[in-house]
């Protein structure tokens, strides 16, 4: 019987010792709490990368080049915001190709993409940090990117401000750049917000052929262009700027301009 039992506790002994040896494996959440935080991290990773905090102690600039180029337009956003002021940007390409949200019937916008050779004419104006994120909001399919200020040329004929602080552009996704097509055209409602922002600084500023190289240094024109605008045989009561937009666009494009449908009567499939 005693034997038995000093066999036992040494069995005992040796098993204790086996246990203290071993490594110790560290208790944690299981494996698809771990992966959930994971893409948590990878999501607040990339959307500080697309939309990176602004100082608060700069002054703080859009550049706008599409629909933030037309003071109605941009002032639905930043009502607050300083005056828009016509400038030359290098080192990007404007161009139809931000696809819009595919749910519904959709369009394609304009965007911009980094380009060494490429340059275009713009807008510049001052924000609060407040506005910024409003503006943020509103181009949510866009990447909010810093431009340095020796990229921009002001192109007002008398002395203004210097510009200094931090200026951002809202670039294109990767995953939403695409041409357009008949399931996303290019609309005229929105060409005419483009064109009569281009119009306002031409006239405010008496920059003479401004709007023309707002046409010229935009890229990715289509034949799938529409006509959205309501009632399109009087478009002045609706857009006031039709005619002069019209005759700027037959003069300058005038091959697709001439082949612009009426949105309804020949709607894609």
């Amino acid at each position: 019987m005693i034997s038995k039992l000093l066999r036992r506790a040494a069995t005992l002994s040796v098993a204790a010792a086996l246990v203290a040896c071993a490594p110790l494996t560290q208790v944690g959440p299981p494996a698809g709490v771990n992966a959930s935080i994971a893409a948590s991290g990878a999501q607040q990773a990339a959307a500080a990368e697309c939309r990176p905090l602004p100082d608060a102690g700069q002054p703080q600039y859009i550049i706008g080049y599409g629909s933030l180029m037309q003071d109605e337009s941009r002032k639905r956003t930043s009502p607050q915001a300083g005056g828009a002021r016509p400038i030359e940007l290098s080192g990007y390409r404007r161009g139809w190709f931000a696809r819009g949200d595919p749910v519904g019937f959709s369009t394609t916008y304009l965007g911009v993409l980094p380009d060494v050779q490429g340059h275009l004419n713009a807008v510049i104006y001052r924000v609060d940090i407040g506005e910024l994120a409003a503006t943020d909001r509103r181009e949510a399919s866009y990447c909010r990117r810093i431009v340095p200020f020796l990229s921009i040329t002001t192109l007002e004929k008398l002395p203004s401000e210097a510009l200094s602080g931090q200026a951002w552009i809202y670039v294109n996704s990767a995953k939403g750049i695409a041409t357009p097509s008949a399931r996303f055209p290019i609309v005229q409602s929105y060409v005419d917000i483009f064109v009569s922002g281009c119009l306002e600084q031409e006239q405010r500023f008496e920059l003479e052929g401004f709007a023309q190289e707002c046409l010229a240094t935009t890229h990715d024109w289509s034949e799938h262009w529409v006509n959205d605008r309501l009632y399109p045989r009087r478009p002045f009561m609706y857009q006031p700027k039709s005619r002069a937009i019209d005759l700027l666009l037959s003069e300058q494009l005038p091959t697709l301009f001439s082949h612009i449908k009426i949105e309804g009567a020949h709607a894609p499939p």
